[in-house]
């Protein structure tokens, strides 16, 4: 099969327990060191590259508004892309069709139409609407919404966790961690940001995952809603269908691929709706192609995540501390969310200008939880770097 799962029960069921769920700890030596030595030049490299925002600005912690903090709200100036939000979702409950209004919205906003992939999917501007989302009000049923997905992001995680963890301060760290990123998705000021809810609900999807018991389907649902709220988790979607394939399981594998087929052809109507009010002097929009190395996958995750508050010497080495947990936990979660984070990072560090430092909040949520974990793979690869067997 090649999954985790199966390895688990194979030939490694003769370890110690807390050896069965290390990855690194079974390692031969040479193989250890060198990942020893990229873990040091990886935690320097990330405390010494800069965090950028914007223009190019150098991004320093800053308090953002959290959930009930109207009066910071009030005083905070609305960001360009929410207020341009704002104004759809307003359209949308006054009863008007988004995409009769979307290009004249991105016209006044001085917002290019060119890509059509600069316009946002509708599913969140009409789920927005529909639970009285305003910038002004404070929107009761969306509070209630964001609570509920968060509860619903902690129990999964808990659950998954008493499955897969191997010692109970994992769990219970884990978990800790899981609401520490999770709570990101109660801050109102970004109700209307298609990545938080995206973001929340990828998150959702990963606790839910259950491939060695062959229940996907809570998985499947909640990464369905995901991708018909922002195309950014198309990577997250087609990841989970390769893994299916891997395990062998071609019924998985078929839903994953039944879900990227409805969401292109769904794709090709929007874009072909923007098509129709797009005119020949319309803007083209900068490209996405932006080349910010590691300094754009770092500016994502934390800027877009909790550590946003942290300066960045303590955050960035954090990032990297994440992966090495996930990397180390020998599970079907351990192994997805690590190909998962490592994609995204590389797709943050291809794509995305300085202002879409946002698009880390479809992965900041759950990449928290693999700090439980950091601890024994550390520990694994310093074990392996002494006591190893020899060889690569």
């Amino acid at each position: 099969m090649g999954s985790d799962g199966a390895y688990l029960s194979g030939g490694l069921a003769h370890l110690a327990p807390a050896a069965v769920w290390d990855r690194f700890a079974s390692w031969p030596r040479r193989r250890a060191l060198a990942a020893l030595v990229a873990l040091v030049l990886m935690l320097a490299a990330s405390a010494i590259v800069p965090l950028t925002v914007g223009r190019g600005e150098i991004a320093k912690p800053a308090h953002l508004p959290t959930l009930g903090a109207t009066s910071q709200q009030a005083e905070r100036p609305r960001d360009d892309d929410l207020t341009l939000y704002d104004h759809a979702i307003a359209r949308i409950r006054h009863g008007e069709n988004y995409y009769d209004f979307i290009a004249q919205e991105h016209r006044q906003a001085h917002y290019p139409l060119r890509p059509g992939l600069a316009v946002r999917l509708p599913t969140l501007a009409y789920l927005c609407a529909a639970m009285g989302v305003d910038e002004a009000a404070p929107a009761p049923f969306a509070i209630a919404a964001s609570i509920a997905l968060m509860l619903a992001v902690i129990w999964a995680w808990r659950q998954r966790l008493t499955e897969e963890a191997c010692s109970d301060s994992q769990r219970l760290f884990g978990t800790a961690l899981i609401f520490l990123g999770a709570s990101l998705g109660l801050n109102r000021y970004y109700f209307v940001l298609h990545e938080l809810w995206a973001g929340m609900l990828i998150a959702l999807s990963l606790g839910l995952h259950r491939p060695t018991r062959n229940r996907w389907l809570g998985a499947w649902l909640a990464a369905a809603l995901a991708l018909s709220i922002r195309e950014l988790v198309l990577p997250y979607v087609l990841l989970m269908g390769a893994m299916a394939l891997w395990r062998g399981n071609r019924r998985e594998a078929a839903a994953w691929g039944g879900l990227v087929a409805v969401f292109l052809a769904g794709m090709a109507v929007h874009l072909h709706l923007i098509a129709q009010h797009t005119l020949p002097t319309d803007p083209v929009g900068p490209s996405w192609f932006a080349l910010r190395g590691l300094g754009g996958w770092l500016s994502n995750v934390v800027l877009a995540s909790n550590l946003r508050f942290l300066p960045h010497w303590i955050a960035g080495p954090i990032v990297i501390a994440m992966i090495l947990g996930w990397a180390g936990w020998r599970s079907e979660a351990g192994a997805t969310a690590t190909l998962l984070f490592l994609g995204y990072g590389l797709l943050f560090m291809i794509a995305g200008r300085d202002d879409n430092f946002y698009w880390g909040a479809v992965i900041a949520p759950a990449m928290f939880v693999g700090l439980a974990f950091a601890p024994m793979a550390l520990q694994g690869v310093w074990q392996a770097v002494w006591t190893g067997r020899e060889g690569v």
